[in-house]
């Protein structure tokens, strides 16, 4: 991801707080810390109206001045950003570290980490590809117009007209910043170009009476009681007008223009590939593993944990006569046999999606167990939208809105429910749900008397490691697959998954390895079919190091974990330990190390 997208992913302060404020006078008058962030992350904010949509908080109401607007794209507008962000972090100094204890020096330590690892990812201004094949306004836009735009009345309807003309405008400048990033040697690698342009030709191969803009308005229409067929139609004729006008032509010439790349492209797979190629890659394995962990040093940390996960998987496959020589083939038999899918169809579809919801409640009978605060927001499971699917990972998950208007969303990949076996299931919706990124996401939305960077911001490690870690207790503390070795088997594949991916991210970015040299590693060491395994490699393509921050986290979490067990002894009590690593929000890793062992030493004191 380029850095800028990693602002409009990660500065989710919103208006919103002033709407539950007396008055607005704190954001431009910050006193403290956690003002002061308030106040610099907001004007961050304020300018991408799709973070302000995506967080809910002041859509449809007196206070909406953006729901009819897209995000300013164009290099001037990064140009600006990248100045208020370099003010924004000068500004932090003069309100700590000095001074500061508590929560209050916890929060400059997480603010002044975000501001520099943003800054540090700004100084390599042409450092990914902007549109891809999973990521991008192409892919992003279509998703928050049809999943996120929240259509309510008449007036939002009219505002989801206007954005559709403003996403034209977005594919204009989108367009002209590929044009400069080209120019700069940033070309994507061949494989990248043809599935980019497979997507982008499928997204409007019905034209715009069949495209999903418009197909999906007409059943938000139907729930509006102010709404006569008449206007209906009129809207719906509106919507196709503006696809037809707008959106079509730019992604045609984002075609032509991808087509006109691909004679250039090669078929390396790193990013050392580009102008400053090493230095991009050390800034994103910083970034997202929050570390200082060399390439060297990741690869070989995969390497082992690969050896270590094989081991256990193949006792397993052994119980059940399945090893057949190696681990794949193994694993392969098992994933391909049809007792364990579901239909491939609507109904085994459906069927499937009423297995996660079973899977949900089951464990959430017990999370009071493990945990202190279990959060209120309700989860909902859906499919990937079929336009998306080609290219989107099995599973991924958004997070409720704010405002409780928007549930937290666990989307499954359905495209082939092949890919997806009975027993691969529970870890994956431990992973997305609960207690996974459902828990993690939502319960930092609770926290209160902190900023809301500390509360909002995505970082990775955290956030993945916390997904990868609740895997984890699954089997060892809640017991979740005690009397299914399946299950488990399934929990291993999904960790050897992620530690697989240390190893490939690193060899195609560091040690040079082709797309096909991974993904043949990946299914000798997974069992995968090759058509996962082939987009799991492609993501990784395009967002280099995002992958190794899932496997970085977990083994940073079970580290803290044992230190603290040996620091308390027999006074460790795990649900306190989740509440302290959950209440206090996401945070870089080093920083939450320190903050845990303080916890612990404080539970020593206080016995």
């Amino acid at each position: 991801m380029t850095w800028l997208r990693r602002i409009l992913l990660g500065v989710v302060v919103v208006i919103a707080v002033s709407v539950a404020s007396t008055s607005l006078w704190f954001w431009f008058t910050p006193v403290g810390v956690n003002n002061y962030l308030n106040k610099v992350t907001f004007k961050l904010a304020i300018d991408s109206p799709e973070l302000l949509t995506y967080l809910g908080m002041i859509d449809n109401t007196p206070l909406d001045f953006h729901s009819g607007k897209l995000a300013d794209y164009t290099k001037e507008e990064e140009e600006k950003k990248i100045a208020e962000l370099r003010e924004a972090r000068q500004g932090l100094d003069d309100y700590g570290p000095a001074g500061l204890e508590g929560q209050e020096l916890l929060t400059w330590e997480i603010g002044a980490w975000f501001f520099d690892d943003l800054l540090q990812q700004a100084e390599l201004r042409y450092s990914g590809y902007r549109v891809n094949q999973i990521s991008g306004v192409t892919v992003n836009l279509p998703q928050f117009l049809t999943d996120t735009h929240v259509i309510k009345n008449k007036k939002s309807v009219q505002r989801y007209l206007s954005r559709l003309t403003e996403f034209g405008r977005v594919l204009r400048e989108v367009h002209a910043r590929v044009i400069d990033d080209q120019e700069h040697g940033v070309i994507p690698p061949d494989f990248v170009i043809e599935k980019t342009l497979a997507g982008l030709e499928k997204f409007i191969a019905g034209g715009a009476t069949e495209n999903p803009l418009v197909t999906t308005l007409g059943p938000k229409l139907e729930a509006l009681d102010e709404l006569d067929d008449t206007q209906a139609k009129a809207f719906i004729s509106d919507a196709t007008d503006r696809v037809e006008s707008e959106i079509i032509p730019g992604y045609e010439a984002m075609i032509t223009l991808f087509e006109s790349m691909l004679p250039e492209a090669s078929h390396d797979a790193g990013i050392w590939r580009l102008p400053e190629g090493e230095a991009i890659y050390a800034a994103n394995l910083r970034s997202n593993t929050t570390t200082q962990y060399s390439a060297d040093e990741i690869h070989s940390i995969g390497l082992q944990e690969v050896d270590r996960i094989e081991g256990e998987m193949l006792d397993i496959l052994d119980n059940r006569g399945l090893v057949g020589g190696d681990l794949a083939s193994g694993m392969r038999a098992l994933m391909e046999d049809p007792q364990y899918h579901f239909a491939n169809t609507d109904e085994g579809r459906e069927a499937m999606i009423k297995y996660l919801e079973t899977l949900d409640r089951e464990v959430m009978q017990i999370a009071a167990d493990y945990f202190i605060t279990i959060p209120p927001q309700p989860l909902e499971i859906v499919r990937v939208p079929e336009y998306s699917e080609d290219s989107s990972p099995a599973g991924y998950y958004n997070g409720p809105a704010l405002d409780g208007s928007r549930p937290g969303r666990f989307y499954i990949n359905q495209k082939d429910t092949g890919d997806n076996p009975r027993w691969t299931l529970p870890t994956l919706m431990i992973h997305e749900g609960s207690p996974g990124h459902h828990f993690q996401i939502s319960t930092s939305q609770l926290i209160e008397g902190v900023p809301f960077i500390r509360k909002l911001s995505p970082i990775s490690a955290f956030s993945e490691g916390w997904a990868l870690y609740s895997e984890r207790i699954a089997k060892t503390d809640m017991g979740l697959y005690d009397d299914d070795p399946l299950g488990d088997l399934g929990r291993l594949q999904a960790e050897m998954f992620r530690a697989v991916r240390l190893v490939v991210d690193t060899g195609m970015h560091a040690k040079r390895w082709s797309r096909e040299q991974a993904i043949e590693y990946m299914i000798a060491k997974t069992g995968m079919t090759d058509e996962e395994v082939m987009r799991e490699i492609e993501r990784y393509v395009v967002w280099p190091g995002q992958a190794t921050a899932y496997k970085t986290g977990q083994l940073a979490l079970l580290d803290i974990r044992r230190e603290a067990e040996n620091t308390l002894g027999e006074r460790f009590v795990l649900r306190e330990f989740h509440e302290a690593v959950l209440m206090n929000g996401a945070m870089p890793l080093g920083i939450l190390k320190e903050t845990m062992r303080e916890w612990a030493a404080a539970q020593v004191g206080d016995s």
